[in-house]
């Protein structure tokens, strides 16, 4: 039977978690639930590399500092920072997955 929308979803949750445990690495961040933020990532992972590198115009994400990260994010939910995608994006999530995606992307070791 092919994935349907939600299997493929759970699958890649439970591919995120299976790779943390065998990392040995905690779920959580300081903040947020990085299995959670490995499942959020793949809007994110479409335009920011998750291989760390900065292609054109489009800053690296991997590695930042969770705080910075969800500050930056903040900023483009309020209209603060000018990105229409980006606030669009960032007005989407909650404080929880912002903490999970900040989590995430702030455990990965850039290049």
């Amino acid at each position: 039977m092919p994935a349907t929308r939600l299997t493929r979803p759970l699958l890649l949750l439970s591919l995120a978690l299976s790779i943390e445990a065998a990392a040995g690495l905690p779920a959580r961040g300081a903040g947020g639930d990085r299995a959670l933020g490995a499942y959020l990532a793949g809007e994110c992972v479409a335009c920011h590399l998750p291989s760390g590198r900065q292609v054109g115009g489009i800053p690296a994400i991997v590695g930042w500092p969770e705080t910075s990260f969800i500050a930056v994010m903040q900023a483009y939910a309020a209209r603060q920072r000018d990105h229409a995608l980006m606030q669009a994006v960032a007005a989407k999530f909650t404080a929880d997955e912002l903490a999970a995606l900040a989590a995430y992307f702030g455990s990965l070791k850039p290049p």
